[in-house]
């Protein structure tokens, strides 16, 4: 099995690539150029398809006019990028066309700075575009796992035909980390039922978003609901670190779950019972789990690089029966193991 020393960006390419992806859309922005420089010389070397376009929004509709013809086609982005993006997300969310985004967080709002930090999750997960919709949402927290959960990010959004974002942050973007490439690479792909490419021989086939008949929109919508719920019950992940007999139970995610894991760690050396629940999956969220958990004596801390927002699913979750206590950092400042500990001390 190969193993390569590589930043997070570029384990993300590599993963795309392996599982198939033949059209690329970007735009520049810090902490996601690597994935767009590494592309631009990739994708023209395997003879796919690799384009710069004039802004966010043109990348974002390139993406939705590919993947529309049945090619697995990304775009990625870091924070106001993907901002300019959400119209296009919307659109595809319903047409129905699967395809990759990726955001590489910074520090915001506005321009902010181009230091890490994890203050889109509402943006990701409560949809942030126009309309009653949601996407799918991944959090990788290191390199082995950018390669991996993009890999599979394709596979997922064509099962559900629906957009698949990878949420990450420019810290693990940047990281440097071995990883094995322990994925078969996708040479050939099943044809697709529904997508365009012509109806030659065959009855046209029709993607839209726009519904102008009496009644048409709210059945369409009702489908997307019926959609999402299946994926709410198939497709949660997360990893549990020694929350048997844990008081304290810290909930991150991406480059905050391994500080916090560090801190559950230097918290039971002291004698002090906490544990971690990561959630792999932001959306679906894993609240079913959580409101197990959530007890008269367990306490719940959510740890963000943000002034708080996963906190909120979190509390839906545990609905009134534990404690939720939050800390956080925004702007590019990171929460140290210290700083947890602290809190779980106190």
């Amino acid at each position: 099995m190969i193993r390569k020393l590589m930043k997070g960006n570029i384990a993300l390419c590599e993963g795309a690539i392996t599982a198939g992806l033949k059209s690329y859309f970007g735009y520049p922005i810090t902490p996601q150029n690597e994935i767009t420089s590494y592309l631009s010389r990739k994708m023209v070397n395997l003879k796919r398809v690799f384009v710069q376009a004039e802004s966010e929004i043109a990348a974002a509709n390139m993406v939705l006019g590919a993947a529309a013809t049945g090619s697995r086609s990304m775009t990625s982005s870091s924070s106001p990028g993907i901002s300019l993006k959400q119209e296009a997300i919307s659109y595809m969310a319903g047409m129905q066309v699967p395809a990759l985004i990726v955001n590489v967080q910074r520090g915001g709002p506005g321009l902010g700075n181009i230091s890490g930090s994890q203050s889109d999750y509402f943006q990701a997960v409560k949809g942030g575009g126009h309309g009653d919709y949601k996407i799918i949402v991944l959090a990788p927290n290191s390199s082995q796992e950018m390669y991996e959960t993009s890999y599979d990010a394709f596979d997922i959004a064509e099962k559900y035909r629906t957009p698949v974002m990878i949420l990450t942050d420019g810290i693990i973007g940047q990281m440097m980390e071995p990883v094995e490439f322990n994925r078969v690479e996708k040479k050939y792909l099943p044809e697709k039922e529904w997508f365009l490419n012509g109806c030659k021989s065959r009855n046209p086939r029709s993607i839209k978003s726009l519904f102008m008949e009496d009644g048409a929109l709210e059945k369409h919508n009702i489908k997307l609901q019926e959609k999402y719920k299946l994926i709410s019950e198939n497709e949660v992940k997360y990893e549990l670190y020694m929350t048997e007999d844990a008081e304290t139970i810290i909930i991150a995610y991406g480059i905050s779950s391994r500080i916090a894991k560090s801190a559950v760690k230097l918290a039971r050396k002291q004698g002090i019972k906490a544990g971690l629940l990561r959630p792999k999956t932001l959306c679906p969220f894993p609240s079913k789990i959580i409101n197990s958990l959530a007890k008269i004596n367990v306490k719940f801390l959510s740890v963000e690089l943000s002034h708080g927002q996963m906190i909120e699913d979190i509390k839906l979750a545990v609905n009134g029966t534990s404690k939720v206590e939050f800390l956080g950092k925004a702007g590019g400042g990171i929460v140290t193991e210290w700083e947890i500990l602290n809190k779980l001390q106190n």
